[in-house]
């Protein structure tokens, strides 16, 4: 019978990291069973990395033996250790060996390939939490997400679903509860484009699956498990005493997540902002905490700066040309460049004859697509690339209130010797993000962390 209040709930790779780790899960599905809960699952913790850089290693025609006997043993001791005997696990764990050995003999690692390997770490994992599950009374069955309806563009590493996508999931996830009254555990991070072919949503792609499957049936709520208690005013490593949120708007939420926020992936709130369906973020391994909840609107914020993140490793670029000065349609040919290579650009500035950007720079492929867009950028302007620098990102919904707020910032940055050399104000009312060298990311937060929320 279909509950008409459905929730879903996302373990993140910690969260099905090890047997105790899925005891909890079991005991937090188990009394949520009222609620009608979907699960989604991602890989189990490091598995992803583990199965990237054999694939690599393949490719390159070295020793992959201790690879495989890790991701094998990692799996097989969460079973023995659930007593759990799963001749789907075993399958799938000799089937992803062939495919390494595949790349090995063909030397060729191509996305679409690397696709395929990546998703053997959630299509294992959920066929181990549906058994667990099964195991303690709590009736489920495990899914792939493409057999849901989870259909992508053929982007391989990087997939954004069909328009047709979130009616087909709701459809049959509906006549799955409708028929029987098991929990659905799906894998996160997985789809297929409509030839067939396994493509992944990018790296943590689990978030933005439970969104889209959260947006697609109309959750009263989406829960994200995770290992931290919900969303913190700065990230704990950095700032020891950084503070727990009780409540945070969606906007705000996004801006920390786009800009460097480990806790949500930063695609993970757009579907749920759209249905304005709740979102928390809570954690496994302290499941009584009440986490952090993530609402479309809230009242004015008393705090001026709520919270603040940083992303590091990436690169500035300058492009200087007259040809912009008194000159339309420089800019569109800018981005066209940077659209034709797939390049996500986070902050931009502009003045009467340059425009100054950052953009990702964290694997080679991303490398690769800069340096083509900067080849065909040099044809109409002067291009400059500066590697290794960090992007700090002070946000609050007070900050659109608060007079010499900027000021106070890089008074601050001067102050303690740190240099800025972009600032990004004015597109966000909320937010302030400024670039700065990667070595000095972590000293900033600090400062302004202590400066407005201490």
């Amino acid at each position: 019978m279909i509950c008409e209040n459905m929730i879903v709930m996302k373990f993140g790779g910690t969260s099905v990291g090890n047997a105790d780790a899925i005891k909890n899960l079991g005991k937090i599905v188990k009394n949520q069973l009222d609620k009608t809960p979907i699960i989604v699952v991602s890989a189990v913790s490091k598995v992803t990395d583990l199965l990237i850089e054999t694939a690599r290693l393949a490719a390159a025609g070295k020793d992959i033996t201790d690879n495989l006997k890790s991701l094998n043993m990692k799996h097989t001791a969460i079973m023995s250790e659930l007593n759990l005997d799963l001749p789907a696990v075993n399958s799938l764990l000799s089937e992803v060996d062939d495919e390494f050995n595949e790349i090995k003999k063909t030397k060729n690692l191509n996305a679409e390939t690397l696709d395929l390997v990546q998703s053997f770490g959630e299509r294992i994992s959920a066929n181990i939490v549906a058994a667990y599950l099964e195991s303690i009374g709590a009736k489920a069955r495990q899914y792939n997400a493409y057999e849901l309806g989870m259909i992508t563009n053929s982007n391989f590493g990087e997939a954004e679903i069909n328009t047709d996508t979130p009616k087909e999931i709701n459809k049959k996830i509906k006549q799955i509860l409708k028929s029987s009254a098991h929990v659905p555990v799906i894998t996160g991070f997985i789809a297929k484009d409509k030839n067939g072919r396994i493509t992944t949503l990018g790296r943590g792609g689990s978030d933005y699956s439970a969104a889209i499957i959260g947006a697609a049936i109309d959750a009263e709520e989406i829960q994200i498990w995770t290992d931290v208690s919900g969303v913190y005013s700065a990230d704990p490593r950095i700032v020891k005493n950084a503070r727990k949120i009780e409540k945070i708007s969606f906007a705000e939420c996004s801006e920390l997540a786009y800009f460097g926020a480990k806790v949500l992936h930063p695609k993970t709130i757009l579907p749920a902002m759209n249905k304005n369906i709740p979102v928390k973020v809570l954690n496994t391994f302290e499941a009584e905490n009440s986490g952090t909840q993530i609402l479309s609107d809230m009242k004015k914020s008393e705090e001026t700066v709520k919270a603040l993140t940083c992303k590091k490793n990436i690169t500035l670029i300058n492009i200087n040309s007259t040809r912009m000065l008194f000159a339309y349609g420089f800019l569109a040919r800018v981005f066209y460049v940077f659209d034709k290579y797939n390049i996500s650009v986070d902050m931009i500035s502009t003045s009467e004859v340059s425009v100054s950007l950052t953009v990702e720079s964290n694997n080679d492929t991303k490398n690769s697509s800069v340096e083509k867009a900067m080849e065909e950028l040099n044809q109409i302007a002067t291009t400059n690339i500066v590697k290794d620098k960090a992007i700090v990102c002070v946000v609050g919904a007070g900050l659109k209130n608060e007079i010499g707020i900027a000021g106070k910032i890089f008074t601050l940055m001067g102050k303690h010797n740190i240099h800025v050399e972009m600032i990004s104000q004015g597109a966000s009312e909320i937010n302030i993000s400024f670039v700065v060298e990667n070595e000095d990311a972590e000293k900033a937060v600090k400062l302004l962390h202590e400066e407005f929320i201490s």
